[in-house]
């Protein structure tokens, strides 16, 4: 079961019914199936305390991800995935995109990390960004039928 939740801030991520049968079809495309996936969209502050307290970095960044999966044997993603949604923002306007195109991608990116994707190395990260690409543009072709 995909769900949604808010720490420190008023986000809602319009279309959730179709994001999460999205999620759902990304997830069976990458082999595997959703088990419990939280996305918590949240302020600066918080995420950045978590990157800190969890991660050890004292920077912001756009995505947390706490991984639950089996994949080897039940092959199923779960995890917490913890987003800030004014670095989202902030990114958005970085990368010329519109703030929920961002979005998006930031979301897709937490589930492809539950499925077993990396992003540390260049090549890894290019790979990552390429089936976020891949994605995107299905969940938009997908709105145009």
């Amino acid at each position: 079961m995909v769900r949604y939740y808010n720490d420190d801030c008023t986000y809602r991520l319009p279309e959730k019914r179709l994001t999460t049968k999205w999620l759902r079809r990304v997830a069976a495309e990458e082999g595997y199936s959703v088990g419990d996936i939280n996305y918590i969209f949240c302020s600066s502050q918080v995420h950045r305390k978590m990157n800190i307290d969890f991660i050890g970095h004292d920077y912001f960044t756009d995505i947390i991800t706490f991984d639950y999966s089996d994949l080897k044997v039940e092959k199923i993603v779960s995890g917490d995935i913890f987003i800030d949604v004014d670095t989202v923002k902030d990114n958005a306007r970085i990368y010329g995109a519109t703030p929920l195109q961002e979005m998006r991608r930031v979301v897709v990116h937490g589930l492809l990390h539950l499925c077993g994707q990396k992003d540390k190395s260049p090549r890894d990260e290019k790979q990552m960004h390429k089936k976020e690409d891949k994605y995107l543009a299905k969940f938009y072709d997908e709105q145009q039928e």
